[in-house]
């Protein structure tokens, strides 16, 4: 997202006249989510003095603090004890979704650890991640009649999938293809509104569309 997060984290960069972790708090909110932590690295405290403790967007914000980027399992791993003994969503603050997250509160389902929202692929990531299978459990690969799909960002961990993991740098996918491998990670197609903001000419073509 350079130049644009060269002074600026990237949820703070603004558009429609909020920033992007503002938008998307906002939407939380609305499903009746506000206990939220948000983890962060690079100029993270430009995200504390910029949302302070939540009040004024009606939710309650704590802070998991990186210092190094951790990558998103890593980081993970290092907010558990903000996040409790109960299943909690994910939600990247880099996209764009009219996703209704009220529906996952009865997520994970039983025997599984983890649940994916999973959209079709863009343009910019026609191979997708994984596959949605018959039974909303996710396969690594794609069988016969069936097709790769892109994970959304936003999902939900029981603790247990990180139980045993060291605190550090740790990406997410192996975790995922190792426990998708298990059959303990179910998931579900969402076809409304989803964009990976994760570009400056996708944060202006974002800015340039529809409210």
């Amino acid at each position: 997202m350079l130049p644009l997060t060269r002074d600026i984290p990237k949820p703070l960069l603004p558009v429609k006249g909020r920033s992007l972790i503002e938008h998307q708090i906002g939407k939380l909110v609305k499903n009746g989510i506000r206990d939220i932590v948000i983890n962060h690295a690079w100029l993270g405290e430009k995200i504390e003095m910029a949302l302070g403790d939540g009040a004024r967007l009606g939710a309650r914000l704590s802070y998991s603090r990186e210092g190094q980027p951790l990558e998103t399992a890593g980081g993970i791993i290092r907010a558990l004890p903000l996040l409790g003994d109960r299943p909690f969503m994910v939600v990247n603050a880099d996209i764009w979704t009219d996703y209704p997250f009220r529906q996952l509160e009865s997520r994970p389902q039983p025997g599984c650890l983890a649940h994916l929202v999973m959209v079709s692929n863009a343009a910019h990531h026609p191979a997708g991640d994984f596959c949605l299978g018959p039974e909303g459990l996710l396969a690594a690969k794609a069988g016969p009649g069936q097709q790769t799909l892109t994970y959304s960002g936003i999902s939900v961990f029981r603790p247990a999938f990180f139980a045993g993991l060291e605190p550090g740098f740790r990406a997410l996918a192996p975790l995922l293809t190792a426990a998708i491998a298990r059959q303990q990670v179910s998931g579900e197609f969402y076809g409304g509104t989803w964009q990976d903001i994760g570009t400056p000419e996708r944060l202006r073509a974002l800015a340039e569309g529809e409210p």
